[in-house]
């Protein structure tokens, strides 16, 4: 379990290094401290609370695709 917070922990530190330089120190933050910031940012909006969708247990995993079940036309 450890080995799975170490990562987290070192990258969020390393974020906040760089926005705290940023803001505390922006004559000398560089092109490293605004990519990291950027980075961390974009990071922060991926979706990562999408779960997976519970099918059915008669329904086949084939029948749906990556936006759902095919339905034709009315």
């Amino acid at each position: 379990m450890v080995r799975r917070w170490v990562p987290a922990l070192v990258l969020g530190g390393a974020w906040w290094w760089a926005v705290l330089r940023m803001l505390l120190e922006p004559e000398h933050a560089g092109l490293v401290e605004g990519a990291v910031a950027a980075g961390g940012w974009g990071l922060s909006l991926l979706p990562v609370h999408v779960v997976a969708a519970v099918r059915p247990a008669g329904e086949p995993e084939e029948a749906t695709g990556a936006a759902g079940p095919e339905r034709p036309l009315p």
